[in-house]
């Protein structure tokens, strides 16, 4: 008990800190907070604009999120350390991780919310990519709902080929859940597609918003 009260202090000081970079640098709106459950599991599919999408995911909940990331940030051993603390899971990419899949499996079975960016890499351009099958077998397996959320913003702020974020403005999106009993429905394909669809709908409704031009998906 005290060890797990310990971890969730830590995991909520580090949560702190990072509100305190992001009202620093960014100018933060987060919109949909009342389709995110006060208890039980969700996974939570995000876009994937910057390294910063974790943080500005993570800091627009109360509730404490668990994360995947690729396996090769951990080969520092403070920083692997680090991110072990904060709740972050490693996994492999290019196959299929069994060992990272079941200790998620695991958290969302015992009513912990989990984290995913099923882009699997950052954007090269702001948009999203059609999202490939698989990304429904975390729900599939533990009842769990599905949280699309959008991050937009970032990509202007920290794009892949720069160094260095630059601070402005990032607005976070959380849409309705998705019944569990509907994406089994819709097949792993089929809810790839939905997937795909809502998080570019929620994205372009995020920019028209902001009066920026929404991104042209016709034929990707």
């Amino acid at each position: 008990m005290l060890k797990e009260t310990l971890k969730n202090g830590w995991h909520d000081f580090c949560r702190w800190l990072c509100k305190v970079f992001c009202r620093t640098f960014f100018r933060m709106q987060v919109h949909g907070l009342e389709n995110i459950p006060l208890e039980g599991p969700f996974v939570l599919l995000c876009n994937h604009q910057s390294y910063l999408d974790p943080v500005f995911c993570g800091i627009s909940l109360k509730r404490r999120l668990y994360y995947l990331a690729r396996e090769n940030l951990f080969k520092n051993p403070i920083f692997g350390r680090l991110l072990l603390s904060i709740r972050v899971i490693p996994i492999r990419r290019g196959s299929a991780d069994l060992p990272a899949i079941r200790k998620t499996i695991e958290k969302l079975k015992v009513g912990q919310p989990v984290c995913l960016f099923p882009e699997a890499t950052r954007t090269s351009n702001g948009k999203i990519a059609a999202l490939k099958p698989g990304v429904s077998l975390l729900s599939r397996r533990t009842e769990s709902p599905v949280i699309p959320a959008v991050v937009d913003g970032a990509f202007e702020c920290w794009p892949r080929d720069r160094k260095i974020f630059s601070p402005g403005r990032i607005i976070v999106c959380f849409g309705s859940p998705i019944p569990p009993q509907e994406v089994k429905q819709l097949g792993d394909e089929g809810f790839s597609a939905l997937l795909t669809d809502t998080l570019r709908k929620m994205q372009n409704e995020c920019r028209v918003k902001q009066g920026k031009k929404p991104y042209n998906y016709t034929g990707d």
